[in-house]
């Protein structure tokens, strides 16, 4: 018997962490139960510490067990982001960029940089997902993601965070609300509307933000909706469910029937920045951070 890990001993251990569940992990992986225990069983005697607590009702993960999925599941996000890179390398193109954002990259920043990235790097390769701010966050330091462009006030250390794009905010409300956009004279007289929001777990940044700008109005927003989506959002406000505050650039590519305000007077401003990992080992990201980076 070998004793040292192998590829295949961390196959079957991720199986098993993902199902909690060994008839159903060895039918995952087309092997015996038997087999799969026979492994796993191994696989605690090389590394001499139990993985798995088993009874006769249930497979939990030991505190090793639980450290050991992470770093696996790291490894092989790892691992397929290298036999991407290769096949791409093979087939003449300089590597895969994969990019996280949120709704509002999309008005302005990310297409500039797609654009920018078609122009100067034609052999490169970008895939997109939009996520929220901390599925981002995870998504860069687990190698899901090389950048992605969040709303948040700090990220782990490994990470780098640079600031690109400002804005402003804007009030929105229904078509017919009855007050005319130039008679606009503070929030202050908003204080009894119901507040539509991003959520605050989407991107807490930017709840913090809402919240403010009505505190310096003299007012605790009375919140009916919350939703992730602008779209979802604005609807709300166009059927006269409530008022919304949103980041000016996302006003563009809606046609609904609501007005935006744009509040150019107070001090909160919407920032959008980018994330990548320090250590990162993509050869395409540092040519793409130029890009993106230049202005």
């Amino acid at each position: 018997m070998s004793n040292q890990i192998e590829l295949r001993h961390l196959t079957y251990f991720l199986a098993v962490a993902q199902e909690l569940h060994f008839r159903k992990a060895a039918e995952k992986l087309f092997i015996s139960q038997p087999g799969l225990s026979r492994q796993i069983k191994q696989m605690e005697d090389i590394l001499e510490t139990q993985l798995f607590e088993r009874n006769k009702k249930k497979v939990t993960l030991t505190p090793a067990g639980h450290y050991l999925k992470a770093e696996v599941e790291y490894i092989f996000n790892h691992l397929e982001k290298v036999e991407r890179q290769l096949k791409l390398v093979g087939d003449g193109n300089s590597g895969e960029l994969r990019i996280g954002f949120l709704g509002s990259a999309m008005q302005e920043v990310v297409p500039k940089l797609l654009l920018k990235i078609k122009e100067r790097y034609p052999k490169v390769k970008t895939s997109l997902e939009e996520l929220a701010n901390f599925a981002q966050v995870d998504a860069v330091l687990n190698d899901q993601l090389d950048l992605g462009f969040v709303r948040v006030s700090r990220v782990p250390n490994t990470l780098e965070m640079k600031t690109v794009f400002t804005d402003t905010f804007s009030l929105v409300l229904p078509e017919r609300y009855p007050m005319l956009t130039r008679e606009f004279d503070g929030m202050e007289r908003f204080a009894k509307e119901d507040f539509i929001l991003f959520s605050q777990a989407y991107s807490p940044l930017y709840y913090d933000t809402i919240m403010s700008i009505c505190q310096d109005a003299g007012f605790a927003p009375k919140i009916s909706h919350k939703s992730v989506h602008a779209h979802t959002i604005f609807k709300l406000v166009e059927n006269h469910m409530g008022i919304a505050i949103v980041p000016t650039s996302l006003q563009n590519g809606f046609q609904m029937r609501v007005k935006f305000i744009e509040l150019k007077d107070i001090p909160q401003r919407a920032e959008l920045s980018v994330i990548w990992k320090k250590e990162h080992t993509n050869p395409v990201l540092k040519n793409c951070m130029e890009l993106l980076l230049e202005g």
